[in-house]
């Protein structure tokens, strides 16, 4: 296990996610392995974003322990990835970068302030400067309809509008199936970006009052580049296959746009030009024990007993 934080891989260069289910995950001298009935496969987690643990996974702690010791976020997720239901500690031990959020978030000046270069960052070529939230969604409301169709023209399949049921999964057509299924993995790569960067999922801007709001909010920044087109390919080019082949199709899609994309890298620039950070947001440590808080947003060292201090 990594005692320096400083020397873990800068997320911009780990891969993006890895998804398994029906295995046994154990640790094998300072990595881990996959064992199933085709052989033991070794895992790369030093260099891994998030490792999704679907159904019928058995991981041992001590496996666990060596993800977590080397910055790889674990979510376990329903079937193929389709649903979210918990998720380990990502790499960073700072809180500074959470300050920060937390801050701009309660502040009613600096969260429309968010919300607004947030909306500059998805649509370059949209000022939104003087227009009120009503007016931004609206236009937002547009582009996206646009985005649908120019992904269908592309595709060569027809496309009506973007339903779908929570309830009734199975109900939608295969092309908002395939939309949803392609948006939870980049959820899931966004919340290990945010959750590794030390930022709060909960705590989001555009979205708001779950604890993925921040999640959407960053991943809404490259739907139209990423999972859009890669949905609208997989159901021309997966037609009439079998729902496991068709989904596998989904996910290589994705990891291909969010390669060539470069999400990974482009999460902790967009983060800081968000909240106007000046400082790398990735190159944060904290040490073993924490600062204490000293009034008027001042801080003084932790780990020392202040007994023999006079006023």
């Amino acid at each position: 296990m990594l005692k320096n934080l400083k020397i873990l891989p800068k997320l911009r260069d780990s891969l993006s996610f890895l998804y398994v289910e029906h295995a046994i995950i154990e640790q094998e001298d300072l990595a881990i392995v996959m064992i199933r009935k085709e052989g033991r496969t070794p895992i790369p987690i030093a260099s891994l974003t998030t490792l999704m643990i679907g159904p019928g996974v058995s991981i041992t702690h001590a496996a666990i322990r060596a993800i977590c010791g080397n910055g790889c976020l674990v979510i376990w997720c329903g079937e193929r990835a389709s649903r979210f239901y918990a998720s380990g500690m990502g790499e960073t031990r700072s809180a500074a970068n959470l300050l920060l959020q937390a801050r701009l978030c309660v502040d009613e000046a600096s969260h429309m302030e968010v919300v607004r270069r947030m909306y500059t960052r998805r649509f370059p070529n949209m000022d939104c400067g003087g227009m009120s939230l009503r007016q931004i969604r609206g236009l937002e409301g547009i582009r996206m309809r646009e985005a649908y169709k120019v992904a269908a023209k592309v595709a060569g399949i027809s496309w009506k509008k973007r339903e779908y049921n929570n309830d009734n999964w199975e109900g939608g057509d295969d092309v908002n199936r395939a939309v949803s299924y392609a948006n939870v993995i980049l959820y899931g790569l966004c919340h290990a970006a945010i959750v590794s960067l030390g930022f709060s999922t909960g705590l989001g801007f555009v979205h708001t009052g779950k604890m993925l709001s921040f999640v959407y909010d960053i991943a809404d920044l490259y739907k139209v580049e990423t999972t859009i087109p890669a949905a609208f390919l997989a159901v021309a080019s997966a037609s009439g296959q079998e729902k496991e082949a068709f989904e596998k199709k989904v996910r290589v899609l994705c990891r291909q746009r969010f390669s060539g994309a470069r999400i990974l890298k482009r999460i902790p620039e967009d983060i800081a030009w968000i909240f106007s950070m000046e400082q790398d947001v990735e190159g944060l440590s904290a040490l073993f024990t924490g600062d204490l808080w000293d009034g008027e947003e001042k801080t003084v060292e932790g780990g020392k007993n202040y007994a023999g201090e006079k006023e």
